[in-house]
């Protein structure tokens, strides 16, 4: 036990390796105990700040246990100062990046659980978690990287302005992608559209899914994924049927020249009985409005208090019916193309 290896004795070595040993089984120990008593207690209580604590506890990684159990142990051995050093910078880097993953789990939990408040009464403030969800944890990343760099004795001052020239280069490099990245958080800050929105682009009409960083999913009404840029979907017109609070109707229906005036008097009301027998539906105007080339041309001006589709082909199928019955039971007759031959001698 006499013998030395690094500098410590073989007795040394055997009773750091059973403190390392002792020191990291204990930790795990206790992480589970933590982590189960936690959760729950988070079942009887209302706050967050249990749930949090516990997902915080279920983000310690074992690296991170078997560095503190490395940390503790190395008291117990003789190092020189080269690889006392090597220890040092591999003990920071640990701990900073258990600390990253600690900032993306808070992040995550947090973010996730104010989506999860707004999605049903705000679904502009739930669209925009994904873009800054990334942007939250690309800063947490960012700060514990720098900070990490200046403990391992890096001058982070000279390292900030050597990336903010070279940051020039990358950003025209990458100029489309930075692109549909500011056209993401315009849409999220302007809110032209939400995620559950019925939007017509160009010729392409769907319910949207997704708004992400770079693009945003549409899923239309066929059924296929429909994926747009970000920065060519903020170029084109789009129509947002989701912000519809009415939808306006208008038709036309000829009858033949033969009906008698007194019959043609009698259309527009005939048709606004048919519209006001309707729920959710306001009558507008229904008039005589043109001579056609076969027929004379009644157009009809009503509004349903809905946006939804649906709900608007059912009513419009049942006022057609009704106009037809009205038109049957006063003996006029729907017109429909006709020509007309004239024969010389």
């Amino acid at each position: 036990m006499d013998f030395i290896i690094a500098g410590n004795t073989l007795a040394a070595w055997a009773i750091a390796l059973g403190i390392l040993i002792a020191v990291v089984a204990a930790l795990f120990v206790l992480r589970q105990f933590a982590v189960a008593r936690i959760r729950a207690l988070s079942l009887r209580t209302s706050t967050r700040i249990d749930d949090l604590i516990a997902d915080l506890l279920a983000h310690t990684r074992t690296f991170f246990i078997v560095a503190v159990g490395v940390n503790v142990t190395k008291a117990w051995l003789v190092m020189s100062p080269v690889w006392s050093g090597r220890l040092r910078t591999v003990l920071v880097i640990l701990f900073f990046l258990q600390v990253a993953l600690w900032g993306t789990a808070a992040a995550k939990f947090l973010l996730e659980r104010y989506r999860n408040e707004k999605l049903e009464s705000d679904r502009g403030a739930a669209s925009m978690i994904g873009a800054l969800q990334f942007l939250v944890i690309l800063m947490v990343w960012s700060v514990v990287t720098l900070l990490a760099l200046d403990n391992l004795g890096v001058n982070v001052t000279a390292l900030v302005a050597g990336l903010g020239v070279g940051g020039i280069a990358i950003a025209l490099a990458v100029q489309n992608i930075l692109g549909d990245l500011f056209a993401s958080l315009a849409i999220i800050l302007d809110k032209p559209f939400v995620v559950g929105d019925f939007i017509n682009v160009d010729d392409r009409v769907g319910t949207v899914e997704h708004i992400g960083l770079k693009t945003t999913r549409v899923r239309s009404i066929s059924g296929e994924q429909i994926i747009f840029s970000n920065a060519d979907l903020l170029s084109a017109r789009i129509r947002n049927f989701g912000r519809m609070l009415e939808r306006r109707i208008v038709f036309s229906l000829g009858v033949v020249y033969q009906t008698p005036r007194r019959d043609l008097e009698r259309i527009p009301q005939l048709i606004r009985e048919a519209i006001n027998a309707e729920r959710s539906v306001r009558f507008d105007r229904s008039h005589f409005s043109n001579y056609g080339a076969s027929s004379i041309d009644f157009e009809t001006v009503y509004y349903v208090e809905s946006a939804d589709y649906g709900q608007y082909m059912d009513v419009q199928q049942r006022i057609y019916l009704r106009i037809h019955e009205a038109f049957e039971a006063a003996s006029i007759e729907f017109a429909y193309p006709t020509q007309t031959l004239f024969l010389a001698r």
